[in-house]
């Protein structure tokens, strides 16, 4: 290109915006953004036997797109306003008081162990060597921050066809040194939170709900009925690409009690004092007129840490992407109930080989994922290689076993830094024999009835 090319060029690209005001430029982007997604990224072709069918994907239109690049033109990055319009719109939805958007699940679960370790909760702090009862069956991250931080996670057995804790084994797992319940809702069936909470209610316990796998579920205690995640003390959520609905990455912490919002906040801020938003400074009042630990008088409060936290915010195009997404949410919800509905008739027959998943009692579940758990006879790595085969991806209940995973190989020589009640059989079952597909809500009634005929023909 000549150099008088160039500059014709340039002079071309600048005239662009030329006598439009910031606004204006800015919705002419956002419509060829909208029409761009339109063009090369919504497009289905029907679906074809054979064709890949992955246990979870992103479903989304021009609006998620559209807001990302909303939220990339302010060019803040960090949180900001998508941040507080999504924190405010799933709270409302959940019917909770709070909640702080971070930037992965497993950060929420982080952030909602660490805040139990508040020497703000008095004798209910949650100090090294103190126990939590949980289960080995689920995702690493739901124990990770309790032997990360010291404390003792108390592994239970579950159930089949329901894959969560056993609430037989309750009892039996506490001692002095309890402190707590931290357990999720396994694949979008919850667990028997009318036996959890009574049980944590009557020890001074507190509850942790990960509702990472089963965001939109519902359960009726005591003849009311509410979103699960919002039962217990605190609950998480997770927003990666298979979840219930996508940011990409990042995840939720949420809370009636006002005092573990402001820890929380604090953790996933740095472990700040402070709580002025980013970008504005002695929202208070107070900012330099008051004395903090062994701190000079005045000294600065954007900078008292008052915990050892982290940062764990989430950028606000995550949150832009979220806010979108949490329109669509309740569709989402629907389609997976129907598509975990379609799946279980058309298998149904199969239960001299196959164990089918079932709702726990007094819920209502968003399902994430379709259990099967192969009975006495049926190879599990059989049936999941022909599947797998036939284009159908499928999963592992994530850990299976933790304890029987290389991240617990030391602790199990040194004998240390966890307990088990009874023997985990049913865990271990579940690690041999059990096996999940999906559900997502881009899954049409096609492709839920190939995988039914797909699993029928694996089991002969």
């Amino acid at each position: 290109m000549s150099g008088r090319e160039n500059i014709r060029q340039k002079e071309e690209e600048i005239s662009m915006f030329e006598n439009k005001t910031e606004a204006q430029a800015r919705q002419e982007i956002l419509d060829l953004v909208a029409e761009y997604c339109d063009t090369f990224h919504n497009k289905k072709e029907p679906f074809q036997e054979g064709q890949r069918i992955p246990y979870a994907s992103r479903v989304y239109d021009r609006r998620e797109m559209v807001n990302l690049v909303d939220s990339s033109l302010e060019f803040w990055l960090t949180s900001g306003r998508y941040t507080d319009e999504f924190e405010k719109k799933l709270a409302e939805y959940l019917g909770v008081r709070y909640c702080s958007l971070v930037n992965s699940g497993s950060s929420a679960n982080l952030t909602a162990f660490m805040t139990l370790t508040s020497p703000l909760l008095g004798e209910r702090q949650i100090k090294r060597g103190d126990e939590v009862i949980t289960v080995a069956a689920g995702f690493p991250t739901t124990v990770t921050p309790v032997i990360q931080y010291g404390a003792v996670p108390v592994f239970v057995d579950v159930t089949i066809p329901q894959y969560n804790i056993d609430v037989t084994m309750l009892e039996e797992a506490l001692s002095p040194r309890t402190k707590a319940v931290m357990i999720a809702h396994t694949l979008g069936n919850p667990f028997d939170l009318k036996a959890v909470k009574d049980f944590c209610d009557a020890h001074n316990l507190w509850l942790v709900e990960d509702n990472c796998d089963a965001l939109g579920s519902r359960y009726t205690i005591d003849g009311e009925t509410r979103f699960t995640g919002t039962i217990g003390d605190i609950g998480t959520s997770s927003f990666y690409p298979p979840h219930h609905m996508t940011m990409g990455e990042g995840g939720a912490v949420y809370t009636d009690n006002p005092l573990l919002n402001k820890i929380i906040r604090s953790f996933r801020d740095w472990g700040r004092d402070c709580v002025c938003p980013s970008g504005r400074d002695n929202l208070c009042g107070h900012r330099f007129d008051r004395q903090y630990g062994e701190l000079p008088l005045g000294y600065d409060h954007k900078y008292v840490y008052s915990h050892f936290g982290y940062n764990l915010k989430a950028t606000d195009m995550q949150a832009a992407v979220g806010c979108a997404q949490l329109e669509k949410f309740p569709g989402f919800v629907e389609r997976r109930r129907h598509n975990f509905d379609r799946l279980k008739n058309a298998l149904s027959g199969m239960e001299d080989k196959l164990i089918l998943p079932e709702a726990c009692e007094n819920s209502i579940p968003s399902w994430f994922g379709f259990l099967i758990t192969c009975r006495e006879g049926v190879d599990r790595n059989q049936v999941v290689q022909y599947v797998e085969g036939k284009g159908v991806q499928t999963r592992m209940l994530f850990a299976g076993n933790l304890t029987k995973h290389p991240c617990f190989d030391q602790l199990r020589r040194e004998k240390t830094g966890y307990r088990i009640v009874g023997d985990l059989s049913v865990t271990d079952r579940i690690m041999k024999d059990t096996f999940w597909v999906g559900v997502y809500p881009g899954m049409t009634d096609e492709m839920i009835d190939y995988m039914a005929s797909v699993i029928r023909e694996a089991c002969g």
